[in-house]
């Protein structure tokens, strides 16, 4: 069955979806598994119901584009300049480190330098839909393997620039003629380009996003939403950049903007379908032919290849440093080629670089790359990262039964379980969620109804029991985790009153934007309860000083509270802190020297009497 009718390609598409995915995950596998066999079983080399899979790629490569501007939306622009050294570091360790080996290694068994160069730099890239697939999957986004694997795929967005310019010239070198362009205006259309989508998102998008909204018309913001993605894809494209990359800069200049939870739950669905129809096209675009025509050739490239990048990986992973237990995961999701390798080989065949055969032999080894790094994770899932972690980390499997208790707690480190603790003392049983595999079984032993699971999922949420719970207990020490569940709490469950822990003010600021109103910074009451002894040892009298830290913490409170408006305005938000200040030292001052009154008229001074007693007891 051709294109011609889309009805029947979106019911074709949708229906090897639906049985390919719950099936792949009734094995045991990834979601990714079950899209690339639904693609194979679709494709030229399977059941022939579709022929081209090259039309419903590049349709479906959309899919990487909405994930990178989701990506982006989690990234607040100083955040994205804290992590420039490993983006351009480590990414580019990555990918020439991988390139000049695989490259070398090829010339000396005989390749010419031309095919040896595209070849290695198609292969050295990694694919991004797939990492950061994989990533969000297992939630693994927020940490240190996570974050590593993120920097090498947007070097590898900014790196495609220059290699997609050097394919032709590689042609040219070689005799053939290519047609370069007018570099000169390109790079000026690149840079104009590149400025139009940082300025328009700073002085454009916001304005234009909040008229939108105020229509109040759901369905127009998410076609608003839609047609930013698209026309910031459109802009790249015209100046031959990366399209993911453009659309990753726009969510970037959003990520503080009031709209950014509004326009990740209406993109949210349609990443996640056109994701899966990029993989599904991929399982397509293995070339059976020739696997089966070179078998061994083809093998050797894929674990030569693999090889090699997987021990420049290990190498960088041991150096950053990455936690043990989180190597495998970073090795295996940057060992694999790429979708850019599709466009490498397939522009590297058209400018003659290469020959067309050898294109569709490397367009197999990626494609074939791609299908087992799932598989790799699964093997080292079982056998591998058990190892690493000494076996100490026990397999907790998620939260799968209903629960109905009146309080959830998220996250049960040192501060959740005094809450915990507190509850069980007085007859309630909390349901606790948390994501420490380690802790959850050493909390197990105690008794505790303790469950392994990321409270940021809606699912699992409504699974603990947060449609019926009264109380929300919001203890998890990722801040960015720890705001996006209140938000979840406010938008699906309501009835929730949701006590939180900040970290710190701002932290603080942003769960009073997310809703939440019931906060307590972590270190206040410790630290005022240690000033409180202090003031004590020095000779004021118990009453006192606990009167002096009850004001001081009242007094804390109210100012910043009254300084949310503004947490957003550093000018102001010190201006208002050095007032607030000064009221509280002055009238702690006026406290003092009223004491000091009563004690001359009394001829009694607290401090002296302590003194005393102390001089009498040595």
């Amino acid at each position: 069955m051709e294109h011609g009718g889309w009805i029947n390609a979106t019911l074709l598409y949708l229906a090897a979806a639906v049985v390919a995915v719950p099936l792949a995950r009734l094995l045991g596998l990834s979601a990714i598994i079950g899209y690339l066999g639904a693609g194979i079983l679709l494709g030229p080399f399977g059941l022939r119901f579709v022929t081209e899979p090259s039309h419903i790629l590049h349709f479906a490569e959309f899919g990487v584009v909405l994930m990178l501007f989701l990506v982006g939306l989690e990234l607040e622009p100083r955040r994205l300049w804290a992590m420039r050294r490993p983006i351009f570091g480590w990414g580019s360790v990555q990918l020439f480190g991988s390139a000049l080996l695989m490259a070398g290694l090829a010339m000396l068994a005989g390749v010419d330098w031309r095919l040896a160069l595209v070849g290695a730099l198609g292969l050295a890239m990694s694919s991004t839909a797939i990492g950061l697939g994989v990533l969000a999957e297992r939630n693994l986004m927020a940490t240190s393997s996570g974050q590593s694997v993120l920097s090498v795929a947007l070097l590898q967005d900014v790196a495609a620039i220059p290699i997609l310019a050097l394919v032709p010239l590689l042609a040219l070198a070689g005799g053939v003629h290519a047609d370069t362009g007018a570099g000169a205006w390109g790079v000026v259309k690149v840079v104009a380009v590149i400025a139009a989508i940082v300025l328009g998102g700073r002085l454009l998008l916001r304005p234009t996003l909040r008229w939108i909204a105020g229509s109040k018309t759901p369905e127009i913001f998410t076609a608003a939403s839609l047609l930013l993605v698209v026309a910031t894809a459109a802009l790249m494209q015209w100046v031959g950049l990366s399209m993911a990359l453009g659309a990753f800069l726009a969510g970037v200049l959003l990520a503080e903007s009031e709209f950014r939870r509004e326009l990740e739950t209406d993109l949210e669905p349609f990443k996640g379908l056109l994701l899966g129809l990029f993989f599904i096209a991929v399982g397509m675009s293995i070339d059976f032919a020739v696997v089966l025509q070179r078998p061994g050739l083809v093998a050797l490239l894929v674990g030569g290849f693999l090889l090699v990048k997987a021990g420049v990986l290990w190498g960088m992973a041991r150096a950053m440093p990455l936690p043990r237990p989180e190597r495998p995961v970073f090795i295996i999701l940057l060992a694999q080629g790429g979708e850019f390798g599709f466009v490498v080989f397939q522009a590297a065949a058209q400018a003659g670089s290469i020959a067309a055969p050898v294109s569709s032999l490397l367009v197999a080894v990626v494609a074939i790359s791609m299908l087992l790094s799932p598989l790799l994770l699964l093997a080292a899932d079982r056998w591998w990262i058990p190892r690493l972690a000494d076996g100490r980390r026990a397999a907790v499997p998620e939260i799968d039964e209903p629960q109905n208790e009146s309080v959830i707690i998220a996250g049960f480190g040192r501060y959740g379980q005094i809450i915990g603790r507190l509850l069980y003392a007085n007859g309630v049983t909390p349901t606790v969620l948390d994501h420490d595999a380690e802790q959850i079984e050493a909390m197990r032993r105690f008794g505790w109804r303790v469950f392994y699971g990321d409270a940021t999922r809606l699912d699992l949420m409504r699974t603990a029991g947060a449609g019926t719970a009264r109380v929300l207990v919001l203890a998890i020490d990722d801040v960015e985790q720890s705001i996006a569940v209140a938000r979840m709490a406010r938008e699906h469950f309501p009835q929730l009153r949701v006590i939180a822990r900040a970290r710190n003010v701002q932290h603080f600021y942003a769960l009073r934007d997310a809703g939440v109103s019931l906060i307590e910074r972590e270190t206040l009451d410790s630290a005022l309860m240690s000033g409180r002894s202090v003031l004590e040892a020095l000779g004021w009298e118990p009453h006192h000083a606990r009167t002096l830290a009850l004001r001081f913490r009242r007094h804390n409170v109210e100012q910043v509270i009254a300084m949310a408006p503004h947490w957003k305005d550093q000018a102001r938000l010190i201006t208002a802190a050095k007032q607030g200040r000064r009221q509280l030292e002055e009238q702690f001052a006026q406290e003092r020297e009223e004491a000091r009154r009563r004690q001359r008229r009394s001829g009694w001074d607290p401090r002296q009497e302590s003194a005393k007693d102390i001089d009498d007891g040595a």
